[in-house]
């Protein structure tokens, strides 16, 4: 199992679940443990993106066009198949140093 399906409930069913739990519920910090607090929206933002980026990411997202062929056959390879094109590109670049970016 991929973990997609944790429960029976549909996505309709949980939303329902958890918009019926009472306010009275929701957690609320103690104030004593700074580790408990929860993160403001601006903390949780900060932490996720850098300028449109993964925290701590030194890829950049692109579109890039390519053969079918190409990009059918990194997928058949599986999940990380995203990376392994990236290293065939690292490769490639490593076996022509004279376009290196530096």
């Amino acid at each position: 199992m991929n973990g997609s399906k944790t429960n029976l409930m549909t996505r309709s069913e949980v939303l329902a679940a958890v918009r019926a739990i009472p306010p009275e519920k929701d957690y609320v910090w103690d104030g004593i443990d700074e580790d408990d607090r929860p993160a403001t929206p601006e903390e949780l933002q900060a932490a996720l993106l850098r300028n449109g980026q993964p925290l701590g990411s030194d890829k950049t997202q692109i579109a890039l066009r390519v053969d079918n062929d190409v990009l059918n056959t990194f997928k058949q390879t599986g999940k990380g198949w995203q990376n392994r094109m990236n290293n065939a590109l690292k490769e490639w670049l490593s076996q022509h140093p004279e376009l290196s970016a530096s």
